[in-house]
């Protein structure tokens, strides 16, 4: 039921493309690389859908083709994220479908244990608790495993932030309840201390990306530093748009804003 909803959605972008006299374009694209270059330009027109449809038609092509795997895993969770509830689940369940073969692809790259991680932290949200524990370790397992890869990749340091965060904003009968009964151990490791850290990093290396400034606003707000936060959001509200879901990011950041005032 879930995939179908994102199956049929998929099929309105090569009717778009029809429409709009891209076919030229669209029967020229006969191999992988070809609906990897065009994925490539929607990805940085913004438009997800899009690129998420040429990521897809390359894997058909090429099952194993790791940069259209990982790629695909990206567009999934960036279409998700605003989605309905249904459809957003869907993506995310695609989203980490893609992931894990990009990761039994290239094991040896970060990229492909990033969006592993990012998808597993975004299907996280919409579970249950003892499901929620379950996929924190993966999380973090991935993220990590990115950043022995790439110690500076900053989509990964992105997640280690957000996954300390995201714990230590747990009540603490919820955590030991998690770590008593639920195996969730891991979660010993959490501290407001490296969520701070991790997102500081994440922005140092990564300063053009808003959502790593929006949710290290977030954390700064956690721990109380109202002017950082304030710092943050501003340059979330004012920064370029350079990311599918930015605007979003932006109206975000102006709620939160005008709630900090």
């Amino acid at each position: 039921m879930l995939l179908s909803l994102v199956l049929r959605r998929r099929l309105i972008v090569p009717a778009l493309v029809l429409a709009t006299g891209a076919l030229p374009a669209l029967l020229a694209a006969q191999s992988a690389a070809d609906h990897i270059a065009m994925g490539d330009r929607d990805h940085a027109a913004l438009n997800a859908p899009s690129a998420l449809h040429h990521y897809e038609e390359a894997v058909k092509l090429e099952p194993k083709s790791y940069e259209a795997l990982w790629k695909a895993a990206r567009e999934a969770v960036d279409v998700g994220e605003y989605a309905p509830p249904a459809e957003r689940d869907a993506d995310y369940t695609l989203a980490e479908q893609y992931a894990r073969r990009a990761v039994e692809a290239n094991p040896g790259d970060a990229e492909g244990h990033f969006h592993l991680a990012r998808a597993l932290g975004r299907r996280a949200l919409s579970l249950g608790k003892r499901d929620r524990v379950k996929y924190a370790g993966d999380v973090r397992t991935h993220a990590l495993d990115s950043l022995k890869l790439d110690p500076k990749h900053p989509g990964a340091l992105h997640v280690m932030g957000m996954w300390n965060y995201n714990v230590m904003s747990l009540s603490g009968m919820t955590r030991f309840m998690a770590k008593t009964f639920l195996g969730g151990k891991v979660f010993d490791s959490a501290n407001w201390n490296d969520a701070q850290r991790y997102m500081e990093e994440s922005v140092a290396v990564d300063p053009g990306r808003l959502v790593h400034h929006l949710d290290l606003a977030r954390v700064y707000v956690a721990r109380g530093d109202r002017t950082k936060a304030t710092e943050q959001y501003e340059l979330v509200i004012r920064g370029p748009r350079t990311e599918y879901n930015d605007k979003r990011y932006q109206a975000e950041a102006e709620t939160e804003l005008r709630a900090l005032r």
